[in-house]
């Protein structure tokens, strides 16, 4: 106990002095912020990723998905405070003069804070695009091709280094996790990831094995979940607090509960499981035209573009069950779109315009 509040004391002087000296940089602290956002991981990402390598896009979300179910598992055993509620509750500041952290729209998470969801998110998709970029420099033998994959290597990890470090003082300045927090995010995303480096069997798996593990991802959290509520441990603890601590009211989103994660990373599981298994996916990802640059590159046009259309998509939030169950469908929809019913279009106005010309 007497560990962890001198991490949070010191970690609040660290976000006082991020948000005093880098006011500046507010606009594009935010933005990286949303670049760590797990949710752009299946909207912009994977459509990319899959239209031009189908092996590295369904490993993306594999990855986010069982990344961001260890996330909770985590959260839901080490009890992390975040600092907009923390300094609000402490005991430690004499004379009841807690510091004041300034708060954000994208601040007010309510589920617990360690580790990192977007840090973790965000580690371990970037860690699979980029040993997915180098995978095709590694092969290189002349001289000349090696000393440019060294040089590659140096630049991609570079890269990778540069937007974590960005996606965590992001989400330290707009007070929403601990330096610590995020270290353990990212550290663990890395993990995640390089496991899933050397598990080739999610490339061949049926739709029962995408269901069957979806199952066993549901029932092994809902269960813990009870156990403990049965043991008078409540794993909503944190929804109360951010609540009452949080600066307004409107910032407070049913999206951002541990539930609401869950539901959209197994819905996001399902979707890709019934399109990779799907007639549609056989007949355009699997025929002669999938070797096309055009085919891929209308793919990924059209995937983008269909995708941010989901976003004006508002699920209603006045009941929580309903919320879940549409929040599912939804998610299971947005990699169905990208895997099975997009190609199949571009596919058949492919074979069409063929046809015509011929």
């Amino acid at each position: 106990s007497i560990t962890m509040d001198l991490l949070h004391s010191n970690g609040v002087l660290i976000i006082q002095h991020l948000q005093r000296d880098y006011r500046a940089y507010q606009d594009f602290l935010n933005f990286m912020s949303h670049v760590g956002d797990p949710r752009n991981i299946f909207s912009i990402y994977f459509p990319l990723w899959f239209q031009l390598n189908q092996v590295v896009g369904t490993k993306m979300i594999w990855v986010a998905v069982i990344g961001d179910w260890f996330n909770l598992i985590f959260k839901w055993i080490l009890f992390g405070h975040r600092p907009y509620w923390w300094v609000q509750e402490t005991m430690i500041y004499p004379n009841q003069s807690s510091p004041c952290l300034e708060q954000f729209p994208i601040t007010c998470e309510t589920g617990p804070g360690s580790p990192s969801g977007h840090a973790m998110g965000s580690s371990c998709v970037w860690y699979v695009m980029v040993t997915a970029a180098l995978s095709y420099t590694v092969r290189w033998k002349d001289k000349s091709a090696v000393a440019l994959h060294r040089l590659t290597w140096s630049f991609l990890w570079s890269i990778f280094w540069l937007i974590q470090i960005s996606v965590c003082i992001s989400r330290v300045f707009i007070a929403t996790h601990f330096p610590h927090q995020v270290f353990l995010g990212v550290f663990a995303g890395i993990l995640v990831a390089e496991a899933f480096e050397h598990t080739p069997a999610i490339q061949t798996a049926s739709l029962r094995m995408y269901i069957k593990t979806n199952l066993f991802l549901f029932i092994f959290a809902l269960g813990f979940y009870l156990i403990l509520k049965l043991l008078d441990i409540d794993l909503l603890w944190s929804v109360p607090k951010a609540k009452k601590w949080c600066a307004n009211p409107d910032w407070i989103n049913i999206d951002t509960t541990p539930f609401a994660g869950l539901v959209r990373n197994l819905g996001a599981l399902f979707g890709l499981g019934l399109g990779i298994n799907s007639e549609m996916f056989t007949t355009s990802c699997k025929g002669k035209n999938s070797c096309k640059i055009s085919f891929r590159i209308l793919c990924i046009a059209a995937s983008l573009a269909t995708l941010q259309l989901y976003n004006f998509i508002k699920i209603p939030t006045h009941t929580e069950y309903l919320f879940y169950i549409l929040s599912f469908c939804k998610s299971a929809a947005m990699p169905l779109t990208v895997v099975a019913l997009v190609p199949y279009c571009v596919h058949s106005l492919m074979r069409t315009t063929e046809k015509k010309l011929n």
